[in-house]
Parts: structure tokens; sequence; C-alpha cells
């Protein structure tokens, strides 16, 4: 077994997988801790790096494209200290981690992993149930639904419209943007019906607003890698993916549902805008954009 210990965390591989566990220390992100250990199997990964750096260097895990619903959640957005495919390396063990990086390189070339895309998720996951809690409101998947219970510090318009309750079922794709210093992030839940919506994140009540604490809200990548890792997989998707908020007009829709799903979507809007919850400028802008995509 190839094997190195570094206070971020331990790398393990027996000649099929890639064992690798966060370590106890305090500097090591919450986000790596919650998530826990990660067993990736040599059929997932398509290579491995030890980039120098001043003082040691960083073990760099890759995978192939498709394999990981973490990654595919993410889009290669997690910071790099909370990326469980990177490991700081001492400079006195760079020794070592090059012998465990050549280990599973040989062992890629013996097993003729390909290096293409894959069609499955090779990875699991997150387990489920995994619920966060932000300021905007707690999130909550078991497997089978999405629930978000919004916070007193919610928009009125979401705390208006009551707890969101989502079947996977009607789940076409998770957007997640990580929230930085001087930037909000969003965790959007995308289904057919809302796949147009150009409300923002504050007042989309099929979407987290992420402000507050960033450490926290990192958390909430779980919460979209577990609902991913259970969504069809990108390669089942037909051309124009829609694998992000620039391909919305690109969600297919079956001719029949077109005219029920407008009617739903404008009834919605137009309850929302009595209500008081829609401003007139939020109102129409979002009506346009409805009426435009159908």
């Amino acid at each position: 077994m190839a094997e190195i210990i570094q206070r971020d965390g331990t790398w393990a591989f027996d000649g099929d997988t890639v064992r690798i566990t966060p370590g106890p220390h305090r500097s090591v992100p919450l986000f790596r801790q919650t998530y826990g250990e990660v067993a990736v199997p040599l059929a997932a990964v398509s290579g491995i790096v030890l980039e120098p750096e001043r003082r040691g260097g960083r073990l760099r895990l890759r995978l192939r494209e498709g394999a990981d619903p973490l990654l595919q959640a993410t889009c290669g957005r997690l910071p790099d200290a909370a990326d469980p495919y990177r490991l700081a390396v001492d400079a006195d063990r760079t020794g070592v981690a090059e012998y465990v990086a050549e280990e599973i390189r040989r062992a890629l070339l013996l097993d003729r992993v390909p290096k293409e895309p894959v069609r499955a998720y090779l990875l699991p996951g997150p387990p489920v149930p995994v619920s966060v809690r932000t300021s905007d409101g707690t999130v909550s998947f078991d497997g089978t639904e999405v629930r978000i219970d919004w916070a007193d510090t919610s928009e009125r318009v979401k705390r208006a419209t009551g707890p969101r309750i989502i079947p996977l079922g009607h789940l076409v794709r998770v957007e997640w943007l990580p929230h930085t210093g001087h930037e909000d992030g969003s965790l959007r839940f995308v289904t057919r019906e809302t796949a147009l919506s150009e409300l923002p994140p504050e007042k989309d009540p099929y979407a987290l607003d992420l402000w507050g604490s960033a450490r926290r809200n990192l958390l909430t990548a779980l919460v979209a890698a577990a609902v991913t890792a259970r969504l069809p997989h990108p390669s089942t998707r037909t051309a124009g993916r829609d694998v992000g908020p620039a391909a919305r007009n690109n969600v297919p829709l079956p001719a029949s549902d077109h005219h029920d799903v407008l009617l739903r979507r404008l009834r919605e809007l137009g309850r929302l805008h009595r209500d008081g919850i829609l401003t007139d400028e939020e109102f129409a802008l979002t009506k346009t954009a409805v009426l435009r995509s159908f």
C-alpha cells in the first residue's frame, strides 16, 4: 500500500482505490470534516500530479469527467482548501508524495484506465439524509425530496410561500455558486416549471441566497451533490445540455406540456403580484421572460 499522512489528511492507495481521509486538525475546513472519507475507485481517476510550491507541494488527483457528483454539482468552484482531491504536502514529505503519485500512475497504465468522460457516476456522493442551515433558511434532502424551511431573515416573498417541498422527480438540475467574501452565493433547484425564471436568488422560492457565514454556507455543496447524484447522469441529456443558467432556454419540454406549464407559471406569478410579494417591475420582467420563452 502507498500512503501519505499529512496534517490536512491521509491518502492511501491499495491498487484499486484511493482512500482520502480528512485530517483531525482544526485547520481542516468544516466542509472537508463534514464530507468525511472519500473512496475513489481507480476507474474514476484520469491522473495525478505533484505540484511544487514554495514550501513543499500539493498533490492533485484528477477525476474523469462525470465520475463524481460533487465535482459535477460544484463545477470546479470549491475553494482549494475544501477540495477533497487536493492535499498540501510538507517539504520533507514530497518524496513520499511522489511515490504515491507514481504508484497510482502505474496502476492506471496497467489497468488501461481511459481518460474519456464516463456515462455514469462512479462515486456515490454524500450520504442522505443531509441538512444544512443557512442565513436564508434550512435545506434538507432525504433522497426523495428537497425541503426548504425559510428563516426569519429570508425575503418576504419566500416566507409568504411557506416551506418549499420539491420531489426529486420534478428536478431538472441543481445550480450552486459559492459564497465568497465579497459576493453572495446561491443554491437553486431547477424544475421544468421554474427553469425559465429570472428571479434573483433572494426572491426565488426555489433558491437559497447564501450570505452570512461562508464557512457554513459551503456545506450546501453537500446537498447539491447529494441531489445531483440521484438525478439522471449528464451524459443522458440531449444536445444543448442544460448545465447552467446560460442554458435555461434549452430545457426540453414535451409539446403537450408547454401550455399547462405556461398557465401554471403565470397563475403563480399573478398570485404573488396580487399579494404584494412581487413588485410591479418584478412581475412585469418575470412575466415577459416567461412569455418570451414560450
